[in-house]
């Protein structure tokens, strides 16, 4: 397929690039999670919230 060789092309070309949606430490994904749980709190921990 096409695309699969184009992924293992700029795979092979890029061998240090990040993904934008990965954390790049253990630190940060907790830094992340921590700020999302203080938002879940401060919005009255409920799960689904009504369009604003």
């Amino acid at each position: 397929m096409k695309i699969s060789q184009e992924v293992r092309e700029f795979a092979a070309n890029n061998p240090n690039a990040e993904l934008g949606t990965i954390p790049t430490s253990a630190k940060e994904a907790a830094r992340g999670m921590e700020e999302m749980s203080k938002l879940y709190k401060e919005k009255g921990e409920k799960l689904y919230l009504p369009e604003e």
